[in-house]
């Protein structure tokens, strides 16, 4: 299926139920220029659901951009490709709000990524980032499963990296994260300098490396443990 976008506003509740498998070009160019293969934008309170395939040939499985609100993600199965994302956010001027996402009950596998937020550093935008709750995501095999990172800067498009990203994110809760990483360090949170991370919770985190429990790094963010959870090294 080739390039598809879904525009708002709606206000209404929306549903998307997909049961069978909905393949991406394998060729980039049949997507006539554009960034994405689904766009979702400006819709309130949408829910994708059911047992079917996004097969997106490696890239996000999901991204959610600026403006998202009330989003429900529910049994989704990911993999290959980069994961479930929000973001990015901060490369343009006017960017708006970023609220209520829930995603529950997925399993991510031979990922690049897992559950991950990213920000651009040197960027004008202001907006926060706020009420995003992750819950009971099986991880098979998957680089960074848990990423916040305030500096991202694919390609080394940024003008300065040294300058730190001015979106505020807090709210943010991983319940039952469990399964396996396939790199050491299962949970990086990098929040901004500017702007920590604030009400960050982590419970029920128990990803294993090599056989060995995954460890935590973060910088400019104190989250709250709970159950088990890994400690943070800066």
């Amino acid at each position: 299926m080739g390039a598809v976008e879904i525009r708002g506003p709606c206000k209404a509740p929306i549903e998307i139920e997909v049961d069978g498998t909905i393949k991406a070009p394998i060729n980039l160019a049949d997507l006539n220029g554009t960034e994405q293969w689904i766009k979702i934008q400006y819709v309130d309170f949408l829910t994708i659901s059911g047992h079917g395939v996004f097969d997106g040939q490696g890239d996000d499985c999901i991204s959610l951009g600026d403006g998202t609100k009330n989003v429900t993600v529910e049994n989704l199965y990911c993999g290959p490709g980069h994961g479930i994302s929000v973001g990015s956010l901060g490369k343009f001027p006017n960017e708006e709000p970023v609220e209520g996402l829930f995603v529950k009950s997925c399993t991510l596998t031979n990922t690049a990524f897992g559950l991950r937020i990213k920000t651009w550093p040197d960027t004008p935008s202001t907006i926060t980032v706020s009420d995003l709750h992750f819950q009971d995501i099986l991880m098979i095999n998957v680089k960074n499963p848990v990423f916040i990172d305030q500096e991202y800067c694919p390609w080394n498009q940024c003008t300065n990296k040294q300058n730190p990203s001015k979106i505020k994110i807090s709210k943010v809760t991983f319940k039952n994260i469990r399964g396996t990483s396939a790199t050491q360090e299962g949970v990086i949170l990098n929040c901004s300098s500017v702007v920590p991370c604030e009400g960050v919770e982590l419970t029920d985190v128990t990803l294993k490396f090599n056989g060995a429990a995954a460890m935590a790094k973060c910088v400019n963010v104190k989250p709250l443990l709970r159950g088990k959870a890994p400690i943070c090294t800066p």
